[in-house]
């Protein structure tokens, strides 16, 4: 094979940042919007609220409540008689019902802040691997786009260092 016939690895980087760019595209556009949305996840922001009544097993305490409506803080506000009250419901321990209001999400936003935050206990979290390491790479192979003598490359480590001292700001200040 000739030195002519030889492809660069400049060459091979440009080629899977286009395509996997290209691939890449719709799960990139989810992560954008469900970062921007999980900004305002301690707001109702977009939320709506849904009235939720089902049965729980009877006389359960307050920690045991808290736990079955998968509530972190959850703090009784008044009980009376065999009802419970809570700042968004309350719990009959006599019959087991409780009804209560959550503000969630419309369903797409739902589904894609979920994705966004899978755990590893999730069979989703492969797919955020992926577009981890994917992101990665296109960090990585961005320093293949360019000859690094030609002044566009020359100004992309100027564009680089500006960005990296961004960062280190936002982490650290």
């Amino acid at each position: 094979m000739s030195a002519k016939a030889k492809k660069s690895t400049s060459f091979y980087m440009r080629i899977i940042h286009r395509y996997l760019g290209f691939f890449l595209v719709g799960i990139m556009a989810v992560y954008s919007l469900s970062g921007i949305v999980l900004i305002f996840r301690d707001t109702d922001f977009l939320k709506g609220e849904q009235q939720v009544e089902k049965q729980l097993s009877l006389n359960l305490s307050q920690d045991e409540l808290g736990k079955a409506l998968k509530s972190k803080n959850f703090k009784l506000t008044k009980e009376e008689g065999d009802v419970l009250h809570f700042s968004n419901g309350a719990y009959n321990k006599a019959t087991g019902m409780v009804n209560y209001t959550v503000k969630e999400l419309p369903y797409v936003l739902n589904k894609m802040t979920k994705l966004h935050k899978a755990k590893s206990s999730s069979p989703l979290f492969y797919l955020n691997i992926f577009f981890g390491v994917s992101l990665l790479f296109f960090v990585v192979s961005a320093f293949w786009m360019f000859l690094p003598k030609s002044d566009t490359f020359r100004k992309g480590l100027y564009y680089t260092l500006g960005g990296l001292v961004l960062t280190f700001i936002l982490l650290f200040v």
